[in-house]
């Protein structure tokens, strides 16, 4: 799933070379796959023959002023002009609400304005060489704001026109919430259930419609940030310098590959725009601090993103509930730097650089809560973990003109956990290059089409996975998919988007393990071949301009989705065809926006099925398999996740999600009613309420910004905090929890920042046997220059 150019990112059109020296890319890419070495010569024949084919005309001129329904000019909105092939030339609104556009290619374009808190119609626009065009862009107030999205399709695409179920939370949204954390913003979202394990920094798992934890990509400006077989802890990702967070729920492995079964979760770093300077430092509650200095803008061809955060607290240092025992070791610190930076060279190539680093430690008391038969040993003054991060990406986009358009992009990421505990010291890595080549064409006005290679390459490697002789052994595995995708559009009322990605994914041999508990015999190099589609649509009944900014839509997607093997699973069984985890998954729902799209209200059903889940053998499963470990579980989730989003003008914003989930462990491979232990078939997934809801009140006026929020789920199936299912299923009671804050803007440039954190101070666990903090108060300043 590529990132396209990113919409903060404003893009100066100038003179450029009409071919760059693509005959470099070939050699880059053979490094990470011979493959591309025999395919790359062939796409470019291909490119060629399309481009020699199409009209390039030359250079024409758009121009504008955008404006809201009272005809007033709205300064620094993003103007989009999005071309037949799906990419997307940028600038923003001066102070008069002018844009322009001096040397776009002959063609036709989509243009669109967007600006927080409003929506603007799609308005297309031919543009011929030589030739100046006009445009007026209207916006205007709606519930929820019109942005692109990444996560719906190859192409960036409008949110109103993205088929699934996506939520989008902006970096306005983010920072007038005071959200620190991806995880608290992810809380307030549909079918998004977060369970973290304690305070700052413990261990958040999330999951997305009833599956596995592991089952949710998690990616940055189009680089993969889960480990090595899908797992991934959101505990220490923030939100500082974030331009977007997208949640597209339902399996995407059509769009994005392994480990996108469940979903996928895509964050956009801010960059582009007027040049301007930030910083923040919070203080208050459990010897929290948090700062936060940045940087973006654009000057001439150069767009940049910088933004370093730190974050520390003490953690919970008071009794345990429930014992005299004094908590220590639950203290935490991170630091986090992501940079970005375009370049545009000329007006049909940009060239992109994101690098994203960090660090952070925390110490693990254990679970000093809930202890339902007696098996916690007390405080762990020893166990701490101290993860280290490092990913990049190079993107390379050129487009011949309007219709066609070819992407080049490489990333890499380096990810390390050191742990020590009372046994040890052990130490984790994941290490992944992938390319990607991406072929973009307009076939016709109505009909687009992406294809492409997309490559990966990952090694993981453990204290615990061994080889013979004791040594450090890595686990390998190489994956090549081959993507196509059709977009079609009619009348600007029905989109359909279809895709198939085939994942060649090959394992390499891995040596035995004499000494391992229980031994491990030599495994055999595995290949396995799996091909994931996807069919998605979103039909208007009624469009926006049928009556006054109402507008009512359906949508439905269909999609499968896969989960490759992680090294525990792979360095522990005897099973070298391990294969991978499989879903398969349909959604229906709609959408009524009403008083003129200030408020918008929806309903979305789904149905998921989870095959090949990996499970090990022994017990009641004995005569099941004769593998240690092997794919012959399987469950099943269903739900219903009610929205609705209200906006009054610009000084009330209200949003209530509701989801109703129902999870349930079927009957293994072949059996007649055996559940894996300690399950029956029947019972619910572990950590999956049936109820959760969120409200999410945001309230300005004039230089006061002020929000109330509060979540909560019913009570659900977990398992022994000491000792996992080993030491018995027990039920978790369930718990609403509710924070506030305000801003006080001082000047144009000053912010004074209050926050509660648990409002109203409730004993409660998330994750069952790890206390929640208390009520914590949270104060800070926010200062900005040149915005």
């Amino acid at each position: 799933m590529p990132v396209s150019s990113n919409l903060s990112t404003t893009k100066r059109v100038g003179r450029s070379r009409r071919r760059p020296p693509f005959c470099l890319l070939p050699s880059v890419f053979c490094l990470l796959s011979p493959t591309f070495c025999l395919l790359s010569p062939v796409l470019l024949l291909l490119i060629a023959a399309s481009t020699a084919a199409a009209d390039s005309a030359g250079a024409a001129t758009l121009r504008g002023q955008v404006v809201d329904v009272s005809g007033q000019a709205v300064a620094r909105a993003v103007v989009v002009a999005r071309s037949a092939a799906g990419h997307t030339n940028e600038t923003l609104t001066d102070g008069g609400g002018r844009f322009e556009w001096t040397t776009l290619e002959a063609g036709t374009y989509e243009v669109q304005a967007f600006f927080e808190g409003f929506r603007g119609d799609i308005t297309p626009i031919t543009v011929t060489a030589g030739a100046v065009r006009e445009a007026t862009l209207v916006l205007r107030p709606a519930a929820i704001t019109e942005t692109l999205v990444v996560s719906a399709s190859y192409v960036e695409t409008p949110l109103s026109r993205a088929p699934g179920s996506i939520t989008i939370m902006t970096g306005g949204d983010l920072q007038a919430r005071q959200f620190v954390t991806a995880a608290a913003a992810l809380a307030m979202a549909p079918g998004a259930i977060v369970t973290p394990s304690g305070g700052p920094g413990g261990v958040t798992s999330l999951f997305s419609r009833g599956g596995e934890s592991d089952f949710t990509l998690v990616m940055v400006d189009g680089i993969k940030l889960n480990g090595f077989g899908g797992g991934f802890d959101f505990g220490h990702l923030t939100t500082a310098g974030l331009d977007r967070l997208e949640q597209a729920r339902g399996p995407q492995s059509a769009l994005a590959g392994a480990d996108a079964i469940g979903g996928v979760i895509h964050l956009r770093t801010a960059l582009g725009g007027r040049p301007s300077v930030t910083a923040s430092f919070e203080t208050g509650g459990y010897g929290t601090n948090r700062s936060v200095v940045g940087t973006t803008g654009s000057a001439g061809t150069v767009s940049w993103g910088a933004h370093l955060d730190r974050w520390t607290s003490a953690g919970w240092t008071d009794e345990a509930p429930g014992s005299n025992a004094v908590v220590a070791n639950d203290d935490y610190a991170a630091t986090n730097l992501a940079i970005a930076a375009t370049w545009q060279a000329g007006a049909r190539t940009a060239l992109r650089a994101d690098v994203r680093t960090g660090t952070n430690e925390r110490g693990y008391p254990g679970p000093f809560g809930t202890n339902p038969i007696g098996a916690y040993p007390g405080i762990d003054l020893v166990s701490r973990g101290t993860n280290h991060l490092a990913v990049g990406s190079l993107s390379l986009t050129h487009e011949w003109n309007a219709e066609t358009a070819f992407r080049v992009q490489g990333t890499w990421g380096d990810q390390r956990a050191d742990f020590v505990s009372p046994w040890g010291s052990s130490l984790g890595r994941t290490q992944r290059l992938t390319g990607l080549v991406q072929f973009d064409r307009a076939l016709s006005p109505s009909l687009a089409v992406s294809a492409g290679i997309d490559t990966h390459a990952e090694q993981a490697d453990s204290t615990y996975v061994v080889g013979l002789d004791g040594q450090r052994t890595p686990i390998r595995r190489r994956s090549l998919g081959y993507f196509g995708e059709l977009r079609f559009r009619r009348q600007d009322r029905l989109f359909v988007t279809g895709g198939l990605r085939i994942e060649n994914i090959r394992r390499s041999a891995l040596d035995a393990d004499p000494s391992g508990f229980p031994p491990r015999p030599a495994l055999a190099a595995e290949h396995v071949l799996s091909p994931n589609p996807r069919l998605a649509f979103t039909h208007y009944l009624r469009t926006s301009n049928d009556s006054g900014g109402n507008w009512s839509r359906i949508h439905a997607a269909a999609g499968t989705g896969i989960r490759v093997p992680d090294p525990f699973e792979i360095a522990f069984t005897d099973n070298a065809a391990l294969k991978p985890e499989r879903s398969r998954s349909v959604d229906a729902g709609i959408e009524q926006a009403l008083g003129g799209g200030l408020v918008v209200v929806g309903a979305t059903t789904f149905f998921n099925r989870y095959d090949d889940l990996i499970v090990a053998i022994g017990g009641d499963l004995g005569g099941f398999s004769r593998y240690r470990t092997d794919n012959i579980s399987n469950a099943r989730s269903r739900g219903l996740e009610l929205t609705t989003s209200l906006r009054l003008r610009r000084a009330f914003d209200v949003r209530v999600s509701y989801t109703w989930l129902d999870t349930e462990v079927l009957a293994v491979d072949d059996s007649d009613g055996v559940a894996p232990p300690p399950f029956r078939v029947g019972d619910p997934l572990i950590r999956r309420p049936r109820h959760q809801a969120s409200v999410d009140l945001l309230w300005t006026h004039g230089p006061l910004t002020a929000f109330f929020r509060a979540g909560g789920r019913g009570s659900v199936l977990d398992v022994e905090p000491n000792w996992g299912a080993f030491g018995g299923l027990f039920t978790a009671p369930g718990f609403v929890v509710a924070d506030a804050g305000c801003a006080w803007r001082l000047g144009r440039s000053l912010e004074l920042l209050v926050r509660s954190e648990n409002l109203f101070d409730r004993e409660y666990e998330a994750a069952f046997g790890y206390p929640a903090p208390r009520r914590a108060f949270m104060v800070g300043v926010r200062v900005a220059a040149g915005r």
